[in-house]
């Protein structure tokens, strides 16, 4: 993609695209591959628990077949429990950065989730490891509940960004928490990321409509009968939100407005 001036800034990095995606999920390694690749995306999440400790040796691993200097990676916490676990995981995330040579990347994307059922995140543990890490010098992503008070609160910390879920992760309801997420993104005075619950493209391009800074999404994605298409697709709805959003709609009317003036008209004849 080439570079533009309305960039997305999170911590002290910059990004052209404001599509990331995750890795998990795909049936081949080539639907992760085409799908990084048509996405367009320059940010790529990855679970730290399903990654082998020696990353850098382990040439069977498709991480190590991308290219770390065109994406950056955003190590994520999936299946911690509780604030500890999350805390070590993050740990454990940046010393695989640094293995594919991200020596400066301390992002990481904090989930902590103990609810097995519906897997939505614990915002006390959230609470609690985001300000262990913000000290520690993390550039902190935490996914949390469309809950407009906890995303201030963790701004207040000192997070990088505040990641929303548009419903139950992995279920593709889409925005079910729109009046919330609205108010997040009023508030916000750092990036919002919709993470989880976009299943088609015009859900990612309602979201960046609203004036969401980014989508973080993988399900909608790994689980299509195309990938790389879907892939393809969403990148492309979240540039026409984003675009859409810049622009400014027109004022809604309970009226109709003649979209041809009859003065215009007039000067035409």
């Amino acid at each position: 993609m080439k570079e533009n001036s309305d960039r997305l800034k999170i911590g002290d990095k910059f990004f052209n695209s404001r599509l990331m995606l995750g890795t998990g999920k795909y049936k081949t390694i080539n639907d992760a591959f085409g799908s990084i690749q048509n996405s367009e995306c320059e940010i790529v999440t990855v679970a730290i628990r399903r990654l082998p400790t020696d990353l850098k040796n382990d040439t069977t691993n498709f991480l190590n077949n991308l290219d770390w200097e065109k994406l950056w990676l955003l190590p994520n916490t999936a299946g911690s429990q509780t604030a500890e676990e999350a805390i070590r995981m993050a740990f454990l995330g940046h010393e695989l950065a640094c293995q594919i040579g991200q020596e400066d990347n301390f992002f990481v994307k904090l989930e902590v989730i103990s609810d097995p059922k519906y897997l939505l995140p614990d915002p006390i543990g959230t609470l609690k490891a985001a300000e262990f890490l913000v000290k520690k010098g993390f550039t902190v992503l935490p996914y949390i509940n469309s809950d407009p008070m906890l995303a201030l609160h963790l701004e207040d910390l000192g997070c990088a960004t505040v990641m929303p879920l548009g419903s139950p992760i992995g279920s593709g309801q889409g925005l079910n928490s729109l009046a919330n997420i609205q108010i997040i993104i009023e508030n916000s005075n750092i990036p919002v990321i919709i993470d989880a619950g976009i299943g088609a493209p015009s859900e990612a391009t309602a979201a960046m409509e609203l004036g969401a800074d980014g989508i973080l999404l993988n399900s909608a994605v790994a689980q299509s009968k195309n990938p790389s298409k879907m892939a393809k697709a969403m990148n492309l709805g979240v540039q026409a939100g984003r675009l859409a959003y810049l622009a400014g709609r027109m004022e809604k009317k309970y009226y109709a407005t003649a979209s041809s003036p009859l003065n215009q008209i007039s000067k035409l004849l």
